[in-house]
């Protein structure tokens, strides 16, 4: 076995990087992806991407400092399939927070699917403590291009940082 290492940056998510996002979801999602990208100009979200030397993105995420009070809501979080569960998650998170103190905040939070116990591991393993429940749905881009509403229950989590 022959390990890899990558050196890995956290940049600001832009526009042309949309194209190559492919794996993050459907023409759907990248297309809300990019009126989220609106925001950013307002200083309401953050929208990072994490490269490679490539400086493709291999991992995106949002921060939105307009759903609580005094705290970053982390979303959208996303890794390359290929690139799960070698650490990219944990360093686009940490990223995000580090973005939220940047900003004199105190606190982070997420939602995460119930559905999606992998996730909610990671979360954990980072410090993020489970706080409630509450239902989601958003529309979803089936293979065929048409939309269909995703409904599901997602925990609610936060953690404070330091």
């Amino acid at each position: 076995m022959i390990d890899v290492v990558l050196k890995l940056t956290v940049r600001d998510l832009v526009h042309a990087d949309l194209a190559s996002c492919g794996w993050s979801g459907s023409d759907h999602h990248l297309t809300g992806v990019a009126q989220q990208l609106e925001r950013v100009r307002t200083g309401e979200v953050d929208y990072l991407a994490v490269c490679p030397a490539t400086d493709i993105p291999v991992a995106k995420g949002g921060v939105d400092y307009q759903v609580k009070e005094g705290a970053g809501t982390l979303w959208q979080l996303a890794v390359h399939p290929a690139l799960q569960s070698c650490g990219i998650g944990a360093f686009l998170v940490e990223a995000a927070e580090q973005r939220i103190r940047n900003r004199g905040l105190l606190r982070a939070e997420l939602a995460v699917e119930e559905s999606n116990p992998r996730a909610r591991a990671l979360y954990e393993r980072l410090g993020y403590v489970a706080y409630d429940r509450e239902p989601d749905s958003w529309d979803e881009q089936a293979p065929d291009g048409s939309l269909r509403r995703h409904e599901t229950m997602c925990t609610l989590m936060r953690k404070e940082l330091s």
